[in-house]
Protein backbone atom coordinates (compact mmCIF):
# COMPACT_ATOMS: atom_id res chain seq x y z
CA UNK A 1 0.00 0.00 0.00
CA UNK A 2 1.19 3.45 -0.97
CA UNK A 3 1.58 5.82 1.97
CA UNK A 4 -0.35 9.11 0.96
CA UNK A 5 1.91 12.53 1.90
CA UNK A 6 1.13 14.77 4.34
CA UNK A 7 0.16 18.32 4.06
CA UNK A 8 3.36 19.85 5.66
CA UNK A 9 5.30 17.63 3.74
CA UNK A 10 3.30 18.33 0.53
CA UNK A 11 4.02 22.13 1.17
CA UNK A 12 7.64 21.39 1.96
CA UNK A 13 7.91 19.57 -1.10
CA UNK A 14 6.25 21.85 -3.69
CA UNK A 15 8.44 24.43 -2.16
CA UNK A 16 11.44 22.46 -3.18
CA UNK A 17 10.38 22.02 -6.98
CA UNK A 18 10.34 25.75 -7.41
CA UNK A 19 13.07 26.00 -10.48
CA UNK A 20 15.22 28.93 -12.21
CA UNK A 21 13.88 27.61 -15.37
CA UNK A 22 10.27 28.67 -16.44
CA UNK A 23 9.56 25.80 -18.07
CA UNK A 24 10.54 23.31 -15.52
CA UNK A 25 8.12 25.28 -13.13
CA UNK A 26 5.27 24.96 -15.88
CA UNK A 27 5.10 21.51 -16.26
CA UNK A 28 5.98 20.50 -12.10
CA UNK A 29 3.16 23.05 -11.65
CA UNK A 30 0.86 21.23 -14.16
CA UNK A 31 1.96 18.00 -12.12
CA UNK A 32 1.14 19.25 -8.76
CA UNK A 33 -2.47 20.76 -10.01
CA UNK A 34 -3.25 17.37 -11.71
CA UNK A 35 -1.88 14.96 -8.74
CA UNK A 36 -1.05 17.57 -5.59
CA UNK A 37 -4.04 15.66 -3.65
CA UNK A 38 -3.09 11.95 -4.29
CA UNK A 39 0.85 11.97 -4.37
CA UNK A 40 2.31 9.63 -1.84
CA UNK A 41 5.77 8.98 -0.06
CA UNK A 42 6.72 7.25 -3.37
CA UNK A 43 6.26 9.50 -5.68
CA UNK A 44 7.59 12.39 -3.36
CA UNK A 45 11.11 10.54 -3.53
CA UNK A 46 10.88 10.21 -7.31
CA UNK A 47 10.22 13.80 -7.70
CA UNK A 48 12.75 14.63 -4.53
CA UNK A 49 15.90 12.54 -6.79
CA UNK A 50 14.43 14.54 -9.71
CA UNK A 51 15.02 17.71 -8.24
CA UNK A 52 18.41 17.26 -7.28
CA UNK A 53 19.38 17.64 -10.97
CA UNK A 54 20.59 21.04 -12.75
CA UNK A 55 17.54 22.65 -14.76
CA UNK A 56 18.91 21.56 -18.18
CA UNK A 57 19.31 18.01 -17.06
CA UNK A 58 15.73 18.08 -15.71
CA UNK A 59 14.42 20.16 -18.76
CA UNK A 60 15.50 16.95 -20.89
CA UNK A 61 13.71 14.53 -18.84
CA UNK A 62 10.73 16.62 -18.89
CA UNK A 63 10.60 16.62 -22.32
CA UNK A 64 11.28 13.11 -23.07
CA UNK A 65 15.08 13.76 -24.83
CA UNK A 66 16.66 11.47 -22.96
CA UNK A 67 15.89 8.83 -20.25
CA UNK A 68 16.48 8.74 -16.81
CA UNK A 69 20.18 6.48 -16.19
CA UNK A 70 22.25 5.24 -12.76
CA UNK A 71 20.55 6.13 -9.80
CA UNK A 72 17.83 7.68 -11.55
CA UNK A 73 16.74 5.03 -13.10
CA UNK A 74 13.87 3.74 -10.73
CA UNK A 75 10.02 2.89 -10.28
CA UNK A 76 9.88 5.99 -8.40
CA UNK A 77 11.07 8.25 -10.93
CA UNK A 78 9.92 6.62 -13.93
CA UNK A 79 6.54 7.01 -12.38
CA UNK A 80 6.71 11.12 -11.68
CA UNK A 81 7.94 11.39 -15.29
CA UNK A 82 5.00 9.16 -16.98
CA UNK A 83 2.91 11.33 -15.09
CA UNK A 84 4.77 14.49 -15.75
CA UNK A 85 5.16 13.68 -19.39
CA UNK A 86 1.12 13.26 -20.09
CA UNK A 87 0.12 16.03 -22.71
CA UNK A 88 -2.17 18.65 -21.38
CA UNK A 89 -5.05 17.48 -23.19
CA UNK A 90 -4.59 14.11 -22.61
CA UNK A 91 -5.00 15.18 -18.75
CA UNK A 92 -8.27 16.90 -19.66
Amino acid sequence: MQTPLEPAALNRLRWRCRRGLLENDLLIERFFARHGSCITVERAQGLQALTDLADNDLLDLLLSRREPEGELDCPEVREVLALIRIPARAAA
